[in-house]
């Protein structure tokens, strides 16, 4: 599993932070490398992986509609394809402000999000909605 960083978003985690509460939570599942992608392009990374597939969960068309340019550009310059897998009903209304909000204001969130990611929002509060550096 790569993770990365989209500069146009705020986070409420570092990526540190983000790595570490994926591996917790797959942690019991076989062969799952837990990395970050790093400052170049996902295909770049693929590339230099051998990876043949990216995978990446729909909530809706606008989600796709959002991926798509991004899976057709990660096809033309390395070579990978994209699977689309769409989310389960449970999880289609959900974003990550919502689930800060809701969390923010009191509501259980632990339906929606890993116990270890659901244990550091209810920790003491990281950096609020960290703009990433470049």
């Amino acid at each position: 599993m790569a993770i990365s960083t989209n500069y146009a978003k705020k986070y409420r985690f570092t990526l540190d932070e983000r790595l570490e509460m994926a591996r917790e939570t797959l942690a019991s599942l076989k062969g799952i490398v837990v990395e970050p992608v790093g400052e170049g392009l996902l295909a770049e990374y693929c590339r230099q992986r051998g990876v043949s597939a990216i995978v990446k969960g729909l909530r809706s068309s606008s989600d796709f509609d959002y991926e798509l340019p991004m899976a057709t550009m990660n096809r033309q310059l390395s070579g990978v394809e994209t699977v689309f897998l769409p989310a389960e009903a449970h999880y289609v209304h959900l974003s990550s402000t919502l689930i800060k909000e809701v969390a923010g204001l009191g509501g259980s969130v632990s339906d929606y999000v890993p116990r270890s990611v659901q244990r550091r929002m209810l920790a003491g509060e990281p950096a609020q909605d960290q703009q990433p550096r470049r």
